[in-house]
């Protein structure tokens, strides 16, 4: 069953993407720092881990390396085993959910995790606004994004 908020998050796409389009840039980058820390406040990654189950980053050069070092293995192992290229040409994981997310929701790679495991959910830095259909993506399943866009939304709509 879904969850209220990823409805309403659905229901407010439109609103969303008008907000992100409009509302002063200056402003926002300065508030998302603080709304950020305030969604982690009372959100629980570990019982989520929607974004593992469900979706890939992307694995950029300097992600393989770091991970095949610390997983021991050759650089072209590690990417047979685990990684796909996509249609934009990016290695993301193989399948769903990611091969190193465990049934307890911790990352067995977590100390060496892809730069865009760490930096998501991107709620902090200027990609809320400069990658806006990723940020629409991202509220409809990841409830960190929802709580800062619905905060916008109430200072800025």
């Amino acid at each position: 069953m879904q969850n209220d908020w990823q409805k309403k998050a659905k229901d407010n796409q439109k609103q969303y993407k008008q907000l992100l389009q409009k509302a002063p840039k200056n402003q926002v980058l300065k508030l998302l720092p603080a709304l950020h820390d305030e969604a982690f406040a009372k959100l629980d990654c570990l019982s989520c881990a929607a974004c593992c189950k469900n979706y890939s980053p992307r694995f950029k050069t300097t992600d393989i390396k770091r991970i095949s070092k610390h997983l021991r293995l050759k650089e072209s192992v590690f990417i047979d085993t685990y990684l796909n290229l996509d249609t934009d040409g990016d290695y993301v994981v193989k399948s769903s959910p990611c091969p190193f997310l465990g049934a307890d929701n911790f990352c067995s790679i977590y100390e060496v995790r892809p730069g865009d495991c760490s930096r998501f959910p991107y709620t902090d830095e200027d990609v809320l606004i400069k990658r806006q259909n990723i940020t629409l993506k991202n509220s409809t399943f990841c409830p960190a994004v929802f709580t800062v866009l619905e905060r916008l939304k109430e200072r800025f709509v």
